[in-house]
């Protein structure tokens, strides 16, 4: 069925609907306005959906640059369609769905530019569509509309005839008046190029065109294109962060480049990726990062705020030094919902002198709800708990470890400890198994606990908890003091590099923070672990090697495969000179 909006009799006008949605969008970032959109892919990997391509596309009337966003996904009906250029209509029910709001696709196309074609293949007990729709703001001001007037036009796939056929019960005037309005008002001037944008579709999808990209007040397009031919770049943003005294490192750092490199903010836009799915920009997939990899001398600590009472949630934080500190100085946690990166590297504290230098934690916080731009949480009681204990966290840590990254050292932990609690099943952010720990490459034993000084502020005197393999804090009664950090944070089976001798190193080099056992058998427990690591490394020594040699037989391999190479190709290249030889010899015979 073919659908113009202004047909649902929207009771404001589009002056009015603009004026609104430009307050919407006056403080939506560009990034997270490109990552509203990849939302909507990402939600259908449960409909199949394998990639996302973000890319620069041309529009053909005028040569200008325009966004292409495409993904596999199931696509949407006509009647999805209509719902989806709709304003304030949200079709996502489930608790999993990113996008809950209804008009995150339309104010985030009008943040990047005045107008959005979209194209939508839907397949559905063997009845293929495929429709287009226009929201264009560009034709909406220059007709002088005072209704908001999407142009749809809708096709089905015939089995019989192998053609498409127009899909609607409106009259034939109805469809030309619709299609002509497609064709005068956005990059394709005839049915066909229409069409055609469906050929590299397969039998489901959806392609979003945004074109007429808005300028910044430099007269540049804010969307950069060109300085990065792998990249999307805000305009001037890296130029007006450069100063002579910035240093390199601080300049490539992630924390100083995901908010002006699409690359960079989308690698850690989720927390998880699944296996099948891939996030192409401009024609190379981008590679997810967990900053929680970042991470030197981790620590997971377990936070459990009050929620309505007696309702409880849990979080479980992974903190750490960045592994360039004290070099750069950046500091503050990424706090992620429903697996969405809602606030990258937030700081929480106010950075007068060194004290928190470096500190930086990942959590996944799904018991607060962010705002309708996932740009920050709603400001509620339990966010700005949150906010508190991370405060207080960044604190403890730093004043407690300040010391491995060459700061002086105010405070040392004591060697009293907590017995042991009920597992949790929690698990912390992971992290490469590579990253440098506080202690042992494996996680402390059962008896190996710790607790930190002030979170029964924030928390009801629980004692520290073991999340499976991991170690967690969790807040002492008031009355107890500091317990001493055992540091041993990692999985309990890591894979470390085999063959290095960094690996022994790192348990010899940390071995000195371990303080005396409090009795014989723990001293004996240590030591039959230190020495069933260093078997194990020995083993995987021994596997390097051998992986080694492998390697230097296929090179070798390699090697003389490119030589034959270079002999078959200078024997064609003599083969073929005779043969012309030959052949101008009977040509001049013939003559």
């Amino acid at each position: 069925m073919s659908y113009v909006l202004h047909h649902t009799q929207l009771n404001f006008g589009s002056a009015y609907l603009f004026t609104d949605i430009y307050y919407a969008i006056v403080w939506l970032l560009l990034l997270t306005a490109i990552a509203e959109l990849l939302d909507n892919a990402f939600d259908e990997v449960q409909n199949g959906a394998s990639f996302v391509v973000v890319d620069k596309t041309i529009n053909p009337k005028d040569g200008c640059p325009a966004l292409l966003i495409h993904d596999d996904g199931g696509g949407m009906d006509p009647e999805s369609m209509r719902q989806c250029m709709s304003f304030g209509f949200s079709a996502k029910k489930s608790n999993s769905a990113i996008g809950q709001y209804g008009n995150g696709f339309k104010t985030s196309t009008m943040r990047l530019g005045a107008d959005v074609i979209v194209f939508s293949r839907h397949t559905s007990k063997r009845t293929l569509t495929q429709s287009v729709g226009l929201l264009s703001y560009t034709f909406l001001r220059q007709t002088g509309h005072d209704r908001i007037v999407v142009p749809m036009v809708d096709y089905e796939f015939e089995a019989s005839t192998g053609k498409i056929r127009n899909l609607s019960s409106n009259s034939a005037e109805h469809i030309s008046a619709n299609l002509s309005m497609l064709l005068q008002w956005s990059p394709y001037g005839t049915e066909e190029e229409l069409l055609k944008q469906f050929d590299n579709m397969g039998h489901h999808g959806t392609k979003v065109i945004i074109y007429n990209l808005w300028f910044n007040d430099d007269g540049e397009l804010e969307l950069d294109f060109g300085s990065d031919t792998e990249d999307i770049l805000i305009a001037g943003a890296r130029k007006s962060s450069e100063t002579r005294q910035a240093k390199m490192l601080a300049q490539q750092h992630i924390a100083s480049r995901f908010s002006d490199s699409l690359r960079v903010y989308l690698s850690i836009l989720y927390l998880r990726i699944p296996k099948n799915f891939r996030i192409i920009l401009r024609g190379r997939v981008v590679e997810h990062h967990n900053i929680a990899n970042d991470l030197k001398f981790p620590e997971f600590i377990l936070y459990k705020p009050q929620i309505s009472g007696s309702t409880e949630a849990a979080v479980i934080t992974t903190i750490g030094f960045l592994k360039d500190a004290p070099q750069v100085n950046f500091h503050g946690f990424s706090v992620y919902h429903k697996n969405r990166l809602i606030m990258p590297f937030w700081g929480v504290i106010s950075q007068t002198n060194s004290r928190g230098r470096g500190v930086a934690g990942v959590l996944e916080a799904n018991f607060i709800e962010p705002t309708h731009n996932k740009q920050e949480f709603e400001k509620t009681a339990v966010f700005q708990k949150l906010e508190a204990r991370l405060k207080d966290m960044t604190l403890e840590y730093w004043d407690f470890h300040c010391g491995l990254i060459g700061y002086l050292q105010t405070k040392k932990p004591s060697t009293a400890r907590v017995p042991p609690s009920k597992a949790c099943s929690l698990q912390p952010v992971m992290m490469n198994p590579s990253s440098p720990t506080l202690n042992s490459p494996r996680v402390a034993s059962a008896a190996a606990y710790h607790n930190s000084p002030d979170i029964h502020t924030r928390s009801e005197g629980r004692p520290e908890k073991s999340v499976g393999n991991y170690k967690t804090i969790s807040a002492p009664a008031p009355t107890m003091k500091r317990k001493r950090h055992r540091h041993a944070v990692e999985a309990e089976r890591v894979e470390r590099p085999a063959g290095s001798e960094e690996n022994t190193t790192n348990i010899r080099r940390h071995h000195w923070e371990v303080q005396p056992a409090a009795n014989g058998t723990e001293k004996q427990m240590q030591n039959q672990e230190i020495e069933s690591l260093m078997q194990e490394n020995k083993k995987l020594h021994a596997q390097c090697l051998e992986y080694e040699k492998s390697e230097e037989e296929l090179n070798s391999k390699l090697v003389g495969l490119k030589l034959e190479l270079l002999e078959v190709q200078h024997e064609y290249a003599r083969l073929l000179s005779e043969s012309e030889s030959m052949e101008g010899a009977v040509k001049d015979e013939n003559t």
